[in-house]
C-alpha cells in the first residue's frame, strides 16, 4: 500500500484572519500624544458605525478626550466591534463621564440611497464634528477625510489604534443598537433588537416576508432585490469597504481632495 497523503488544512476565512489581526492590535493614546507634541491641543476622534447595515442610518460620533486617558486603556477601551454589549455599554458610559466634548450625528436612509452610503458616512462624520461644542484643532479619523476646515489625520483601523478613535466607536455604537432596540418595537417583524440592521439570514427572510419599509436602504442590493420597483439614485458600495492596510497620513481637507 502506497503512504497516505496528508489533507491539506482548511485555510481561515478572510474575515476570521482580519479579527485575528485586529484583536493584536494595541489601543492607545500614542496618536493623541503624536500630535500633542506638534502642538495640537483639541483632538476629536470620530468613527462610525451602519455602514454596512441594510436598516436604519449611518451614525458617526466625535469625541475629544482630555490629555490623560490612562484610564479608558486599562478599561479594555478598545473598536466596539471587539467587546461584549455589556463592556461596549460600560465604556460608553466612562467615556461620556470624563470626555471634554461628544457630539453624535444620523444620516437617514433616504439620505444614504440618494447620495451613497461612503458620502453619506462623511456627512454623518462632518455633522458630529461640526456640533461639538467647541473647535477641534485636529481631528483623527478612522480610515477616511472629511469636509472640515481644520488639519486631519486619517488613521487605518483607528478604531483599534487610537483611544480617542475607540471613544467615537463605542459612543455611535451604543446610541444606533439602542435605537435599533426602539425602532424594533416598531417593526417587530424584521428582529432588529438582534442583528441592528444587519444583512443576517434573519433579516432576509423578514424582507422576502415583509418587504421593506421606510427605515430600509433601498440603494442596497438586498433591499432592491425584493422591491425592484423602488426607484432609487445611486446604487451602493460595497458593504465591507476596502481599508486593508496600515497607514497613516495627516493633511488639511484641501490637500486630500482627491481621497
Amino acid at each position: 500500500m502506497g503512504a497516505s497523503r496528508a489533507i491539506p488544512a482548511k485555510k481561515p476565512a478572510a474575515s476570521t484572519l482580519k479579527q485575528q489581526m485586529l484583536r493584536q492590535l494595541v489601543c492607545s493614546d500614542a496618536p493623541e500624544q503624536a500630535l500633542r507634541y506638534r502642538g495640537f491641543m483639541v483632538i476629536a476622534g470620530v468613527d462610525e458605525v451602519g455602514r454596512g447595515a441594510l436598516f436604519g442610518p449611518v451614525v458617526a460620533a466625535a469625541v475629544v478626550l482630555p490629555p490623560r486617558v490612562n484610564s479608558l486603556a486599562k478599561a479594555g477601551l478598545t473598536d466596539s466591534k471587539q467587546l461584549l454589549r455589556e463592556d461596549r455599554e460600560r465604556l460608553d458610559k466612562r467615556v461620556r463621564s470624563m470626555a471634554i466634548a461628544i457630539n453624535i450625528a444620523e444620516i437617514d436612509a433616504a439620505t444614504i440611497d440618494r447620495v451613497n452610503i461612503y458620502q453619506a458616512t462623511r456627512l454623518a462624520m462632518a455633522a458630529a464634528v461640526h456640533g461639538l461644542h467647541i473647535d477641534p484643532d485636529h481631528l483623527l479619523i478612522d480610515a477616511m477625510y472629511i469636509d472640515h476646515p481644520c488639519p486631519q489625520t486619517r488613521l487605518f483601523y483607528g478604531d483599534s489604534l487610537s483611544l480617542s478613535i475607540a471613544a467615537a466607536s463605542v459612543v455611535a455604537k451604543v446610541h444606533r443598537d439602542n435605537l435599533m432596540r426602539e425602532l424594533d418595537a416598531i417593526h417587530p417583524h424584521y428582529g432588529l433588537a438582534s442583528h441592528k440592521g444587519y444583512a443576517t439570514p434573519e433579516h432576509r427572510r423578514a424582507l422576502l416576508e415583509h418587504g421593506p419599509c421606510a427605515f430600509h436602504r433601498r440603494s442596497f442590493a438586498p433591499v432592491r432585490a425584493v422591491d425592484p420597483g423602488a426607484m432609487v439614485a445611486v446604487d451602493d458600495l460595497p458593504t465591507e469597504m476596502l481599508f486593508d492596510d496600515f497607514a497613516v497620513e495627516t493633511t488639511t481637507p484641501e490637500a486630500s481632495a482627491w481621497a
